[in-house]
C-alpha cells in the first residue's frame, strides 16, 4: 500500500523598516523560502513580483511594511506585502477578475505606474484588500499576487 505524503500549508513573514535595504532583504528572503520548499523553479517570477511590491511599499509608505510568503498549493506561492499606506494603486484596484482583457497600461513615456503593470502581466492573480481599524499604524492595505510553475510573462512587451 502507497503512502501519501501530505506538506502542511507554510507561511513565512518578513517585518521590514523604513530602509533602502529593505527590498533586497526582501527578495533574499523570498530565494531562500523557494529554494528551501522546492519550488526554484518560480524563483524569477516571484522575485520580479515581490521586488516591486516591497520596493512601492518602501517608497509609498511611512513606516514599516511586511513581506508574506506562503505555499499557495503544488508549486504556487502567494507574495502579500502590507503597508500602512491605505491608498490601493489603480492596477490592483479591481483585482485579477476585474478586466483580465484591459490591462491597465501605463503612458509610453511615463516614469512611474510601470512596476505594478509589469505586476499584472506577470502574476496568475493579484488583488488588494483594505486594513481598516485597530491602533494608528495599523491600517493600510495588503497588495497581494500568486505565480504557478512558469507564467506566461511576455517581458518584451513592456519597452
Amino acid at each position: 500500500m502507497a503512502m501519501a505524503t501530505v506538506m502542511p500549508p507554510w507561511a513565512y513573514t518578513l517585518q521590514l523598516p523604513q530602509d533602502p535595504r529593505g527590498p533586497g532583504i526582501a527578495r533574499a528572503t523570498l530565494r531562500t523560502v523557494l529554494l528551501v520548499h522546492g519550488m526554484r523553479d518560480l524563483t524569477d517570477t516571484a522575485e520580479l513580483l515581490a521586488s516591486e511590491l516591497v520596493t512601492n511599499a518602501y517608497q509609498h509608505s511611512s513606516g514599516s511594511y511586511s513581506l508574506r510568503l506562503r505555499g499557495a498549493g503544488r508549486n504556487r506561492v502567494r507574495v502579500g506585502v502590507w503597508d500602512s499606506n491605505p491608498e490601493i494603486p489603480a492596477p490592483f484596484a479591481g483585482g485579477a477578475q476585474a478586466d483580465p482583457y484591459a490591462p491597465a497600461e501605463p503612458y509610453a513615456l511615463a516614469e512611474r505606474g510601470r512596476g505594478l503593470h509589469l505586476v499584472r502581466e506577470c502574476a496568475d492573480s493579484w488583488g488588494a484588500y483594505p486594513i481598516r481599524g485597530g491602533l494608528p499604524g495599523q491600517g493600510g492595505k495588503v497588495l497581494w499576487v500568486e505565480c504557478a510553475g512558469k507564467p506566461e510573462c511576455q517581458w518584451g512587451d513592456l519597452s
